[in-house]
Order: structure tokens, then sequence, then C-alpha cells
């Protein structure tokens, strides 16, 4: 039986040049956006003694080329997968998306093993069995859940649930002292392989949860949690409490270098704000200082008008050539008494009269 190829089993690939939305085109496989309505179910899958089943009607398999053609509504492919499912994650989600999604129309029944046989043939589970019952229940793909499901799948059990298809990892999952659990099931023709999850497992988990310990003991302790119940010593209990003091120390120290850093950051971007304001007004004043009292400032060319000012007040204003003269009538001469030098005369007159002149004095001044 060749596996089945589905563009829904591709994973999501994404560009960096960002052509779609968050970075996804139309060949990446995402679908398109759906209008905003309800798709989950409002109630929890149902446990497989608790549905009835009409053991009327025949049980006949459907083959791989009837169940990709698709199947009447009321004759769904009737589809099984098993596990653990302990500490349920996306992984576990994943490969039930896929196996829900193998076929057009599926009904897709999960089997979980009890804590029992799990404890005999793998090891022991952080949660029990009824923990991992509910949460297989509350996944959205299954349609009915099987409890107390067996290690190894008997035709037996396939025809008492009528299933079509077992769907599983095609990884030799060896276990109970066979190499591969699924053998019988891939050479009858029923098995249908999903893809695993990299990089997320039950496994991968825990290991963190070991490889951290110590923190996650300390972030119990502060919510309260006893050391009684999580198995801590006194002495590592005060230990982490110490811990926990000195972290809290170095938390403080650390935020008060960073609000100094964020201090001393504003105060340069201050001093260069104020440099750069001190530089462009230092400038102007240079620039006004020169254009006052520069080569060719202001103040030389108000010293310039300032003194061809002065020089005009002072200067005496000649007289126009064309300017007309004034005659005088004749008066009798006198000459003053005791001197035989003529009187001294004015500016204006000795303008008109450089040589000396007598002055004419009438009868009528002379009276």
């Amino acid at each position: 039986m060749e596996p089945p190829t589905s563009s829904r089993l591709n994973s999501r690939k994404r560009r960096k040049d960002g052509s779609g939305p968050n970075g996804a085109t139309e060949l990446d496989g995402i679908p398109p956006k759906m209008s905003r309505r309800s798709l989950g179910l409002r109630e929890p899958a149902p446990f497989s003694d608790e549905v009835e089943i009409d053991y009327s009607k025949p049980y006949i398999r459907v083959t791989y080329e009837e169940a990709m053609r698709g199947t009447p509504l009321d004759r769904p492919v009737r589809v099984y997968a098993d596990g653990i499912f302990d500490l349920f994650h996306s992984g576990h989600a994943r490969a039930l998306m896929q196996a829900k999604n193998l076929f057009p129309n599926t009904y897709l029944i999960v089997g979980v093993c009890s804590d029992e046989l799990t404890h005999n043939f793998k090891g022991f589970t952080v949660m029990n069995e009824n923990e991992r019952y509910d949460a297989v229940q509350h996944c959205r793909y299954v349609d009915e859940v099987v409890r107390n499901a067996p290690w190894t799948l008997t035709p037996e059990f396939l025809a008492e649930h009528r299933i079509d298809f077992v769907a599983h990892d095609d990884i030799p999952y060896s276990s109970a002292g066979s190499d591969d659990v699924y053998k019988h099931i891939k050479e009858a023709g029923m098995f249908a392989p999903t893809q695993r999850t990299e990089g997320i497992s039950t496994s991968d988990i825990i290991t963190r949860i070991v490889r951290d310990y110590d923190v996650y003991a300390r972030r119990n302790l502060q919510r309260g949690y006893t050391a009684k119940e999580l198995n801590v010593s006194f002495i590592n209990e005060k230990k982490y409490h110490l811990q926990e003091r000195v972290d809290k120390v170095k938390k403080r120290v650390k935020d008060v270098e960073e609000k100094s850093k964020e201090f001393v950051q504003k105060v340069e971007e201050k001093s260069i704000d104020l440099i750069q304001k001190w530089e462009e007004k230092s400038r102007e004043f240079i620039g006004n200082f020169l254009e006052m009292f520069g080569p060719e400032g202001a103040l030389k060319h108000m010293l310039k008008e300032g003194k061809g000012r002065m020089l005009q007040a002072i200067s005496p204003k000649q007289s126009p050539s064309s300017s007309p003269t004034h005659d005088r009538s004749p008066s009798p001469s006198f000459r003053w008494p005791f001197s035989t030098k003529t009187p001294p005369s004015s500016p204006a007159n000795r303008c008109r009269n450089e040589a000396a002149v007598t002055y004419d004095i009438s009868e009528d001044e002379e009276d």
C-alpha cells in the first residue's frame, strides 16, 4: 500500500522576503483566511464503551482506493491511532490531526494505554491514566477514545472496533520482544503512516525538567510548595533560599546598573544638545560681531558717515558765483578818530572786498 500523500501534511514554509501574510506565499500550503466563526467542538470525545455500535450490519473493510475516493457520510473510514500520550503536547496533537485528515471522510478512534501496561512495557509516567484519558478526550481531532488500549493490536480488537486503518509514524516501534509491534498491521495493508513532529516529545520535556531541576524546585518553593512535597532535603531547601536571595541582590544590582547607564546616556544626550546649541549661538555671536566690528562692518560705515557730517558742519559754505550783488548808494566817508587804520570788517564784507574799505556813514547816521 502506498503511503497517502496530501498537501495538508506538508510543513508550512516561510520566506524571508515576506510576500504574503507572515512571510508566506500561496505555494506554502497555508489555507486562506476563514470567516470568524466557531470551529471547535463543544463537548469532549466519548469513550468507546459509551458509544453504541450497530452490529447488525456486517463489518467490511474499505480499501485504500475506496477511502481516498471518499465514502458515504454514513460510512466514514474508521482510523485507529494509539499511544501513551503522557504530558499531552503539540506533537501528539499534530499526529492526531494527520490521522484525522488521512481521508476525506474519517472517524478517528484513539487508544490510550493504562498505567499498569505502560509501566510494564515502557516506564513510569508523569500523568496517571485518567489524566491522559481526559487530555486526549479534549483534542478536537478525536471522535472516540478507547481506555485501557492493548499494547499489541489483535484481529479480535480490530474487528470489535471495526477499524479500517491504523495510523502511526513509520519508524519501527520495538517493544515487548518485537522489532516492530505494527509489523503485522503493515503486512495486512492496514497501516497509514504519519509524520513525527521534530523537536518535541514527552522525553524531551522530561529531559528539560531534569536538566533545570534546581530552577523548578526553587520556583515551586516560592509558590508555596513544601520541601516534603518536592522531595527536597533540608540542606537543599536552605541552599535554594540562599540562592534566591543572592539572585534578588544580583537583580537589584543589575537594575541599578541599567538605571545608571540610562542616566549617563541621558546626560550625554543633553550635553551633546547643549554643546550643539552653544556652537550655534557662538557662530551667531561671531557672525554678528564681525558684521558690526569687522573691516567692512556697519561701525566703520557709521564712523565714515559721522566724520563726513562733522567736516561738512565745520567748513564754511562758499557763496555761489552767480549770486546777485546789491549796490548801495555812496555815503560820505568816515574815519575813526585817532587811528589811521580802517575799522575791522565782517567776514562777509571781507569776502566782498579783500582790500581795506572805508565805511561810509550818511549824514543821518552821524547825527
